[in-house]
């Protein structure tokens, strides 16, 4: 059996400019080959943006209850390059790449120990109750702003 590192704990958290996710595979995650079906790595991503989001100090749903809007995956792009299997120790590796009035582009690796499991590049478009591309607020994009600098100060 892998374990998880153990310097992870069981939420993630942020480690420099990277948000790092544990994610156990479970027997429900994998299909009739063993392996775990590819639509689950969106899930195990998705959880980890999330995570991300709330440890950064975005609180999506308070948005929501608003009526400001919440976040939409306009895009999505995957490459997958090994497969994960049933009990395996995952960890989804997050990083804000850019932003702008109503989006983000955050880059994930899915990585078990050092092997790269799967690759993307996910836009996050903040959208209105209506469903119309609308401005995120300005706390978050001063958020994503320390994000970006924190990465350019990162040696």
């Amino acid at each position: 059996m892998v374990n998880p590192p153990a310097d992870l704990p069981p939420e993630g958290r942020f480690a420099g400019r990277e948000h790092r996710f544990p994610v156990r595979v479970y027997f429900e995650d994998t299909d009739l080959s063993g392996v775990v079906y590819h639509a689950n790595y969106l899930r195990y991503m998705e959880r980890a943006r999330s995570d991300m989001l709330r440890r950064a100090g975005i609180d999506q749903r308070a948005a929501w209850e608003d009526g400001r809007g919440a976040y939409a995956i306009s895009e999505c792009t995957i490459r997958y390059r090994a497969p994960a299997r049933l009990d395996d120790a995952l960890v989804v590796v997050s990083r804000l790449v850019a932003y702008g009035a109503a989006s983000c582009r955050i880059h994930q690796r899915v990585r078990r120990d050092t092997l790269l499991l799967a690759d993307a590049s996910v836009v996050a478009a903040f959208v209105a109750p209506s469903g119309r591309p609308v401005r995120q607020p300005r706390q978050w994009l001063d958020v994503f702003e320390s994000l970006i600098a924190a990465e350019e100060d990162d040696p």
